[in-house]
């Protein structure tokens, strides 16, 4: 079994010690070596490439750097958002729901992830409005 860390440039690099994915190859099970990939994209946040904040009061704004942040990692390891078999987004305003599910429509498409949203009273800055995590198993 292989594991690569994931840094695509265009995401920014994180604040603490861990990867923004983790790619893991070559996995055996007792009759053959699995030719899939396996990516853990980490939780990440409406920030670009330099760390800085995008869409301070403009939650659709946010979203879409989520997504593309989340889009970035799993192109890191050559795969695309159909990859994705599970996503886990937690927004801190669920007034903002409809928001999400029109961004959300610009990045995936069927067959759709398992998912789950979940509404948070708080992220680890105040200003973001939303982060999400993702598993995307690359043939």
């Amino acid at each position: 079994m292989k594991r690569r860390e994931l840094q695509p440039e265009s995401v920014s690099k994180p604040a603490a010690e861990y990867a923004q994915g983790v790619e893991i190859s070559g996995a055996r099970t007792m009759y053959h070596l699995l030719e899939r990939k396996t990516v853990y994209v980490a939780g990440q946040v409406p920030c670009d490439a330099s760390g800085a904040l995008v869409g301070e009061d403009d939650f659709k704004a946010q979203a879409r750097q989520v997504f593309a942040n989340v889009q970035a990692v799993v192109e890191e390891a050559g795969g695309s958002m159909s990859d994705i078999v599970r996503l886990c987004v937690y927004i801190t305003d669920i007034s903002k729901y409809a928001e999400y599910c029109e961004v959300r429509a610009e990045f995936l498409t069927e067959p759709y992830p398992a998912s789950t949203l979940v509404k948070v009273s708080g992220l680890v800055k105040p200003e973001w409005m939303i982060e999400a995590d993702a598993i995307a198993v690359i043939a």
